[in-house]
């Protein structure tokens, strides 16, 4: 085949630094558009950024010529250095060391969309962990609670 095609819908899940409600209503759209951007610069076409006080979800296409793991690095260094110059009250602003990558396919986009839409509404009920724990086991990985967080 003398062409390479690839269409990869990919979930990306990480919190902030010991999950600390940081992402206020003041920066969050902000953040979303700069996390996006990210993204985009990296040829990996975002479909929907969002997320909670203490965490982010980026559903995005992921590029033929990055792994996730240097997406998720790029995205992670840039906006964490990007939001300590927006205002002295995100200078402590840090993510998490993890990440959460998930596949989708593509008849599930639609709804990992609304499920990023819904997020403050979400989390009325359950915590960032209880909802990471949940795609752990919906995804059927094994962990190490102890290995999890920071």
């Amino acid at each position: 085949m003398p062409q390479s095609l690839s269409k990869v819908y990919v979930h990306l899940v990480f919190s902030t630094k010991h999950r600390r409600p940081m992402i206020d209503h003041t920066i969050k759209n902000r953040l979303f558009d700069y996390l996006g951007g990210t993204c985009r610069g990296l040829e990996c076409t975002p479909i929907r950024v969002g997320g909670h006080l203490d965490h982010v979800h980026i559903l995005c296409l992921l590029s033929r010529k990055i792994t996730q793991a240097k997406l998720l690095e790029e995205v992670k260094t840039h906006s964490s250095l990007w939001i300590k110059t927006v205002h002295p009250r995100y200078s402590n602003f840090y993510w998490q060391d993890g990440y959460g990558a998930f596949s989708v396919s593509p008849k599930g986009v639609n709804d990992v969309v609304r499920y990023i839409d819904i997020q403050e509404e979400h989390h009325t009920k359950d915590t960032f962990q209880d909802e990471f724990r949940g795609f752990l086991k919906l995804y059927e990985i094994d962990y190490d609670e102890r290995y999890v967080w920071d």
